[in-house]
């Protein structure tokens, strides 16, 4: 009589890493000092500078991650930028 076949198991899952929620604030280049935070409770992000004290929120959909929260942050401050340059009130290096 033959041998019975041993069955293979299924490799395992691989985890996903947990992506940073603590970046370098854009607005004062000071190193892991910008801590972003998102209620999907209430659909809020809001991204804050612990040295600069400056801050950004919006609403947040229920994908919505911290690097995504950062990016619309460093985006409104490009934004600010370009407004001040186009007025000639403040002029940036760049």
């Amino acid at each position: 009589m033959g041998k019975r076949k041993a069955k293979s198991k299924p490799p395992p899952k691989k985890r996903m890493d947990k992506l940073d929620t603590v970046f370098s604030c854009p607005f004062c280049n000071h190193g892991t000092s910008v801590e972003c935070r998102i209620d999907m409770k209430n659909l809020i992000g809001e991204a804050s500078c612990r040295i600069c004290q400056e801050s950004f929120s919006t609403t947040v959909t229920d994908v919505a991650e911290a690097s995504g929260l950062i990016c619309l942050f460093s985006l409104q401050l490009y934004r600010s930028q370009l407004t001040y340059t186009v007025s000639g009130s403040m002029n940036v290096n760049g």
